[in-house]
C-alpha cells in the first residue's frame, strides 16, 4: 500500500516541543524532525541506560532541552512557555510493562499525570496549534482475539503500564473535550511493539538479544510462543508525523481522537520467529534459550491494530514488512559495536535511513 510521508515545506523551521527526547523513539524522532529543518526543544529525564542512542548520535547539540522530570509542571510548563513551540509531541513516560509491576505509582503518576500536566501545559500555550499524545497498542482492554483491535474499541489493562495507558487516552479525551474546543488539535497515537536501531530498554526482546550477542551469551527469553504485532520504529514515526501535520492544518475533524499505527497481519510473528531471525545476521552468535518466568507476571500474548483508519484518513499504511525491519535493525546494531565511540558516523548512518525511508 502506498503512504504518505511527512512534508518537508511543512516542517521547516516549525518549533517543536518533544517530550521523551532522550528516548529511543524520541532519539529517533529528534533526528528526523532535525531532517526536516524544525527548531526542535526536547524535555525528559537524562537517558537512563548506558549505552543509549541520544548520547550515541550526539543529539544535545540539535535541540535545546531540559533535562527533568515530566511530573515538575512548573518546571515544564516553563520550558514550554519559553521556547513557544506550534506543535507538541508528548513520548516522555515509563514505557516498561514488566517494571511497572515493580514500580506501580511511578508508573501511574508519570504516565497519567505526566500527560496531564503536558495538556495542561497546552492549554496555557497561546502558541501551540497542534498535539500528538503517544500511547499504547496495551491501553486496550486485551481478549487475546484474533481480530485487530479499533481505535473505538473497549480501553483497559490487566496490568499497571496498561492501565496507566488507558488512562493516559481517557486523560486526553477529557481535556480535549473540556478545554480544547476552540484551542489546540488535539490526537493520540497507538503503535504495536516497535523494534529499531539505539534500543537498550531492560525486558525487550530486541536489546536482550543485542546485548546477549555484544557478550556472547546465551539468550533467555520468556513466552517464545507469545505473537506480537512487530513494527519498525520509523513507520509510526512516520505516523505521528502525518497527524499532527493533519491537526495543525485542521484538515478533517475526524482526526480529533486516536489512531492506530501498527504493522500488517503479515508482521505479527512469534517471539521465537523474531528472535531466530535476527541472531540469523550474527552467524556466530548466541543461542537462545526459553526458561520459566520466576515472578509470573502477566503478559499479552496476542495483540494487533487495525490501521484501516489511518490509511483513510492519513493515507498512512506501514512501509516496511518485519524482514525489513529486523535488517535495518541489525545494521544500525552492527555499525554501532564497530563504532560506539563516533557519533557523527552514527548519526550520519541514522539519517541515511531515514532519508531512504521517507523518498
Amino acid at each position: 500500500m502506498a503512504t504518505n510521508r511527512p512534508t518537508p515545506e511543512f516542517w521547516a523551521n516549525k518549533r517543536v516541543f518533544v517530550t521523551g527526547h532522550t528516548g529511543f523513539k524520541g532519539s529517533w524522532l529528534v533526528t528526523w524532525l532535525d531532517l526536516l529543518g524544525s527548531k526542535i526543544y526536547g524535555y525528559a529525564l537524562p537517558p537512563e541506560t548506558n549505552p543509549n542512542m541520544f548520547e550515541a548520535l550526539g543529539l544535545s547539540d540539535y535541540c535545546e532541552q531540559t533535562l527533568d522530570d515530566i511530573r515538575d509542571r512548573a518546571r515544564l510548563d516553563q520550558a514550554m512557555a519559553a521556547f513557544e513551540p506550534e506543535i507538541v509531541f508528548h513520548l516522555a513516560a515509563q514505557p516498561l510493562v514488566r517494571r511497572s509491576y515493580r514500580e506501580p505509582i511511578e508508573t501511574l503518576s508519570t504516565n497519567i499525570m505526566g500527560t496531564a500536566h503536558v495538556l495542561e501545559a497546552c492549554k496555557r500555550s497561546s502558541s501551540v496549534k497542534a498535539v500528538v499524545i503517544v500511547t499504547s497498542d496495551k491501553c486496550y482492554e486485551n481478549l487475546e482475539q484474533q481480530q485487530a483491535y479499533q481505535e473505538d474499541d473497549r480501553l483497559g489493562g490487566h496490568d499497571i503500564y496498561s492501565t496507566s495507558k488507558a488512562c493516559a487516552e481517557l486523560v486526553t479525551s477529557g481535556y480535549r473535550d473540556a478545554f480544547f474546543t476552540d484551542g489546540p488539535m488535539v490526537g493520540t497515537a497507538r503503535a504495536g511493539n516497535v523494534i529499531g536501531g539505539g534500543d537498550w530498554s531492560a525486558d525487550r526482546l530486541i536489546p536482550d538479544a543485542v546485548r546477549a550477542i555484544f557478550a556472547r551469551e546465551e539468550l533467555k527469553i520468556r513466552h517464545p510462543d507469545a505473537i506480537r504485532p512487530w513494527q519498525h520504529v520509523l513507520d509510526p514515526l512516520c505516523g505521528y508525523l502525518l497527524l499532527a501535520e493533519g491537526l495543525f492544518n485542521k484538515q478533517q475533524p475526524e482526526l480529533l481522537g486516536a489512531f492506530n499505527f501498527g504493522p500488517t497481519h503479515e508482521s505479527a510473528k512469534t517471539v521465537k520467529e523474531v528472535v531466530t531471525a535476527f541472531f540469523s545476521y550474527w552467524p556466530d552468535g548466541p543461542e537462545w534459550l526459553h526458561f520459566d518466568d520466576p515472578e509470573k507476571f502477566h503478559e499479552a500474548r496476542l495483540l494487533s491494530l487495525d490501521f484501516s483508519k489511518a490509511h483513510k484518513l492519513l493515507n498512512w499504511s506501514p512501509a516496511l514488512d518485519l524482514s525489513s525491519a529486523l535488517e535495518l535493525t541489525a545494521k544500525w546494531y552492527k555499525a554501532f559495536e564497530e563504532n560506539e565511540n563516533d557519533p557523527v558516523f552514527m548519526r550520519e548512518m541514522t539519517r541515511a535511513s531515514i532519508q531512504e525511508y521517507a523518498g
